[in-house]
């Protein structure tokens, strides 16, 4: 099977075409730059260096959040729009699944790490390939606080884990481990890789309703909703 793997989750713009869980090509970058215009062109390129159209994929697997409201929400309209018009089946994928696979192989507990803003990360734990805790949105020091009693070397990957590396440090101290720059980008060959396997299971979504998962109000939505006393102020 052939399928198009895309991250547009956060900085990084991720890219890939696998086929029978083989990497034909990949195209990743971490910068600053808008998503919107760019993600359609360098999904021509690359189908174009692979030497094949859109009508040859055989389905769509994209990263669903958590992450940026924008970001999260390009990557799964291009997605959503492809599938739909080629008529092939669309995988959802968690973002933080994505960057824990770059370190499945380690021998210690993996916790991929994302900024969430007011003390907050969105964040899971993993042991190799096996998800040990869903995506949620923690308070930083109480995730650390639960991950101390374990006594087991937690490996933290993500770009983010650099704003909040010193304090992950003092309380877990030598148990702590940070993984090289690489590991911490999301890669769109394992979306595209798991999306692959979800499909050939049966475990596809269904286009028109499958929603981002982004764990959190965007803050303007939450302000309004408290206006409007749907939630407490």
């Amino acid at each position: 099977m052939r399928v198009l793997g895309i991250d547009t989750s956060n900085l990084v713009m991720s890219i890939a075409v696998v086929e029978n869980n083989r990497l034909l090509g990949e195209y990743t970058t971490n910068l600053k730059k808008n998503h919107s215009i760019r993600l359609m062109p360098a999904i021509s390129l690359l189908l174009e260096e692979l030497g094949m159209g859109p009508e040859e994929l055989q389905g769509v697997a994209v990263a669903g959040g958590p992450g940026s409201y924008t970001g999260i929400r390009i990557g799964l309209t291009t997605a959503k729009t492809m599938a739909w018009s080629l008529g092939i089946p669309l995988a959802g994928v968690s973002s933080l699944e994505a960057i824990a696979a770059n370190a499945s192989f380690a021998k210690a507990y993996i916790c991929p790490l994302m900024d969430a803003r007011r003390g907050q990360v969105y964040t899971a734990l993993f042991n190799e390939e096996n998800r040990l805790q869903p995506d949620r949105i923690r308070l930083l020091d109480e995730w650390l606080g639960e991950l101390h009693p374990k006594g087991e070397r937690v490996l933290f990957l993500g770009d983010d884990v650099r704003l909040h590396q010193e304090k992950i440090g003092q309380v877990l101290g030598d148990l702590a481990l940070f993984g090289p720059a690489e590991w911490n980008l999301p890669r769109a060959s394992f979306i595209a890789r798991k999306g692959e396997k979800l499909i050939e299971e049966g475990q596809d979504a269904e286009i028109h309703s499958f929603a981002p998962q982004y764990l959190q109000l965007a803050e303007a939505e939450a302000k309004w909703l408290a206006e409007q006393k749907v939630l407490p102020k």
